[in-house]
């Protein structure tokens, strides 16, 4: 994402030919360099985002239409997935295509839908990963706590709670990119553009650009600190549950039990400390580029990158530590064997 605030130009002193042609090549080789690493680093992404963010939801989705009911948990994770599977069609495609040298993908209004869609299920993969956070800590608390009036009240209303998600996402995220377009007249770009290579959002002013991010910030703030607050607590209470397991001896379900609430209060931690982590790697370098005059182009891709690596990361988090999703592959990996063997003895 690149601040422009001037379309400045440069100046150098008088080169000898020689000279002149040994400067342009070598800005040619560094150029070409950050190209196909960046358009290999988004290739990359997109292909782990897209067939893995697929693979959770499908199973969740069949564990659906067989037991016609799923866990508040696997709910959740479900609408996760799509969520960071709307990012990577909508950022990490357009991105890639970019960073290959395909630019106009769209028109004026496909801009605005495409820039519409990114921010809402961007927005929506941190509060669904927080909802996430809140019920799993909610969920294995102790009777005597606070959150314990939350155990009924969460799954009685988690289809009103993410509807509200969607429509506060998408109603917030109006009105930020009402100005998104295509391309620039004369292919200057103006003051305050957030320059997205296959598309731009214009900022009359500056107090507008600084306002439009800080609010984003402000808000998915909000969703971080109340994340970071429950794995806290639910990194206590995995820790007094150690000291309990090594004090008393319980029976074999009991044991099952926890090793289940363990392993999945550990992936929620560790979903956690992802968005965390990139998240701030976003942000310190979105602070960054508000302190100078224009974000060099390096720069930029490396925040775009952090901005969606949690697409890809996600996915394979869920894919390793969730007994459902393991469970659904095993049993795909198991029909794929059984068909060729099937088939071949028919024909003998």
């Amino acid at each position: 994402m690149h601040h422009s605030k001037s379309a400045s130009c440069f100046h150098t002193p008088a080169l000898g030919k020689e000279e002149s042609q040994s400067t342009k090549v070598l800005t040619l080789k560094v150029m070409d360099t950050r190209v196909v690493i960046k358009a290999t680093s988004f290739i990359i992404l997109t292909i782990i985002s897209v067939p893995a963010n697929l693979v959770v939801c499908c199973a969740f989705l069949h564990s659906y239409l067989i037991e016609a009911k799923l866990l508040t948990a696997d709910i959740i994770l479900c609408h996760l997935a799509f969520a960071n599977l709307m990012v990577a069609f909508t950022r990490s495609i357009p991105q890639t295509m970019a960073a290959l040298g395909y630019l106009n993908l769209f028109d004026d209004v496909g801009c605005k839908v495409t820039i519409l869609c990114f921010r809402a299920f961007r927005g929506l993969s941190i509060s669904l990963t927080c909802l996430l956070c809140v019920y799993q800590a909610v969920a294995i608390s102790p009777a005597t706590s606070l959150l314990a009036s939350l155990k009924m009240r969460i799954p009685q209303y988690l289809l009103y709670i993410i509807l509200f998600l969607y429509l506060l996402y998408y109603f917030s995220s109006i009105t930020s990119v009402l100005n998104a377009v295509s391309s620039l007249f004369n292919n200057t770009i103006p003051p305050y553009t957030l320059n997205l290579e296959y598309c731009f959002v214009l900022y009359k002013d500056y107090s507008s650009y600084i306002s439009m991010g800080f609010g984003i910030m402000s808000r998915d703030l909000v969703f971080i600190v109340l994340m970071t607050i429950m794995s806290g607590y639910i990194l206590i209470l995995l820790y007094q549950h150690g000291q309990k397991v090594k004090n008393i001896r319980s029976s074999d379900n009991s044991q099952k039990g926890g090793r289940a609430e363990t392993k999945a209060s550990r992936a929620v931690v560790i979903l956690v400390i992802l968005y965390v982590v990139f998240f701030g790697i976003d942000n310190i370098i979105w602070l960054y580029s508000l302190t100078i005059l224009r974000v060099a182009p390096l720069i930029s891709d490396i925040r775009v990158f952090f901005a969606t690596l949690y697409t890809s990361a996600c996915p394979i988090v869920v894919i390793t530590t969730n007994p459902k999703v393991q469970r659904k592959l095993k049993l795909m990996k198991m029909k794929g064997e059984v068909q060729p063997t099937d088939s071949s003895t028919s024909t003998v």
